[in-house]
């Protein structure tokens, strides 16, 4: 059951922070935090040369950093950036996750969470459930709601849009993160609507924003080998740009790790920075570590921790126009990303509760996956940083115990 623990006592955050320590000095530079002679590496030079001067870095500057060994001197160019946006913060926020159902019209060959109706282990709730799911988050005092699922080949759209003002009426306070650009699609195939039309019509209905998932890897090669009739990379990429031209806000994410080569990992950095700058609307990069357990790519080793540090702090040094980089902590595990806070890294997520999607122990794991507040906040302090609870659009929470709301409001 998630709990809102009681706040961290204030002897546990350094006190090198000082009073002004939680807001960023708005007027910082990466270069105030670039220390140029601790760069061991001299092909990191010319990279953390642009980045002082807040340039941005191109794809031979990007395979430069794949290239190096020189980890720390990664990590402290990442952290310039990190610490001139968002000083010694680190953002968590109290949030639940709804799968609702796994049973899905696809078969991705890196998914384990996958069934066909009437296979072992498949299920589908109905609206009662999801409902007494949000219902136990909104009495622990959570202000988000992330429900993703399958592509169920015979709910309707009509259902999905009942789920949501459902949500909205019983919950009003809880924002309703929900549905991938590959759900997004399948509702408009569903349901004959574009695209614009059924993302105008489930914002009707208490949609609030929308996830990064199922960007997966921008590469043809690399979905027709491992995602094949799934939403290609533009397509995913049009979904968003058309969520952020009717002000909906999004995330994006990067599946690593898997089949595909580092070349084509800065390549899909690339393409979403390009989508930033045409169509801003993404809030926060969150790369995504490949974990093979029991799945068809179960042979594969999956990437490294140091591999993971490099993939996010690659992301902060390569996305110049994102604002946040965020570590999924079920994906790299809490202890790496406590320690990706100094690489770039300035949010952990959040709570979760109950994750079904990607599970480790050769995909058998318990999808009961959560972190109690005070153990993030623990683990923020622990690393030097401050503690501070958001919600999904990055706006401050103010919370006494269940009880919260927005810095500057009511």
């Amino acid at each position: 059951m998630m709990r809102v623990d009681a706040e961290i006592p204030i002897s546990t955050v350094p006190s090198s922070l000082g009073t002004n320590g939680d807001k960023p000095d708005r007027s910082a530079e990466p270069a105030d935090y670039l220390d140029m002679s601790s760069i061991s590496d001299p092909a990191l030079r010319p990279i953390a040369e642009k980045i002082a001067a807040r340039e941005d870095l191109n794809f031979d500057d990007g395979m430069a950093l794949w290239n190096s060994r020189d980890i720390f001197s990664i990590g402290h160019i990442a952290n310039a950036i990190r610490e001139a946006r968002h000083g010694r913060v680190a953002y968590y926020n109290i949030n639940r996750h709804i799968n609702y159902t796994n049973i899905c019209a696809l078969s991705c060959k890196f998914c384990e969470f996958h069934r066909k109706r009437g296979e072992k282990g498949a299920y589908e709730y109905d609206l009662e459930e999801i409902y007494r799911q949000a219902s136990r988050a909104d009495q622990a005092g959570a202000t988000e709601i992330h429900i993703v699922g399958g592509l169920h080949p015979w709910l309707p759209f009509e259902w999905y849009l009942e789920m949501l003002s459902g949500l909205r009426q019983r919950y009003p306070r809880l924002h309703l993160k929900c549905f991938t650009a590959i759900e997004i699609d399948h509702f408009s195939r569903i349901s004959h609507l574009s695209v614009r039309e059924v993302l105008l019509a489930l914002r009707e209905h208490g949609l609030g924003s929308l996830p990064g998932g199922g960007a997966e890897v921008f590469d043809d090669r690399v979905h027709d080998e491992v995602f094949q009739g799934k939403l290609r990379g533009d397509g995913w990429m049009r979904v968003h740009r058309i969520a952020h031209e009717l002000g909906i806000a999004t995330n994006a994410t990067i599946l690593y790790g898997h089949v595909e080569t580092r070349a084509e990992r800065i390549n899909h950095l690339l393409k979403l920075r390009q989508l930033q700058n045409e169509a801003p609307g993404f809030q926060t990069i969150i790369p995504l570590s490949f974990i093979p357990d029991g799945s068809e790519l179960g042979h594969l080793p999956g990437p490294t921790g140091l591999e993971d540090l490099k993939m996010l702090a690659i992301s902060r040094l390569m996305l110049s126009n994102f604002a946040h980089v965020k570590a999924f902590w079920i994906m790299q595990s809490m202890k790496l990303s406590q320690v990706s806070l100094h690489f770039g890294v300035d949010d952990l997520d959040g709570t979760v509760v109950w994750y079904d999607i990607t599970k480790r122990e050769s995909g058998r794991g318990n999808p009961h996956q959560e972190q109690t507040v005070q153990d993030i906040r623990r683990i923020i302090a622990e690393a030097g940083f401050l503690p501070l609870e958001r919600d999904t659009l990055y706006r401050r929470v103010i919370r006494q115990g269940v009880q919260w709301h927005v810095e500057n409001t009511p």
